[in-house]
Order: structure tokens, then sequence, then C-alpha cells
């Protein structure tokens, strides 16, 4: 048995943070093969016609992909 030793996390939970394509909260996070895997809410626009589906604004990205804003 080996033990994997990983820095600690850079993003903690209701950080707002950006990324390629927008940006959100973090809501949670969990090591993930030596890195963060973060999970990250975006801002609701208005919203459609037909109403809300659920949480489609949810995003599960690696650290390396985050900025803090």
């Amino acid at each position: 048995m080996t033990a994997t030793l990983i820095k600690q996390p850079l993003f903690r939970r209701m950080q707002w943070v950006s990324f390629v394509g927008g940006e959100g909260i973090v809501r949670s996070y969990k090591p993930n093969d030596g890195t963060w895997a973060y999970l990250v809410e975006m801002p609701l626009g208005m919203e459609p016609v037909f109403g809300r589906v659920g949480a489609e604004t949810m995003v599960l990205l690696y650290e390396v992909d985050l900025r803090a804003v």
C-alpha cells in the first residue's frame, strides 16, 4: 500500500471562479488523480418559456481549468 500526497486545493466552497466558457461558484471539490476536481455552478440566465430542467448549470472541472475572479 502506498500513500499519495497531493497539495491543498486552490479554491474553496462559495468562491467565484472563471474558466473557458464562463464563470461560476465552487459548490464542492474532491481529490481526483493527484489533483482536485471542482463542481462549479454557473449563474442562471433568464428562465426559458418551458421552465427549468434542474441543475443544468453545473460543470465538473479540474483545478488547472479554473482561475479566481
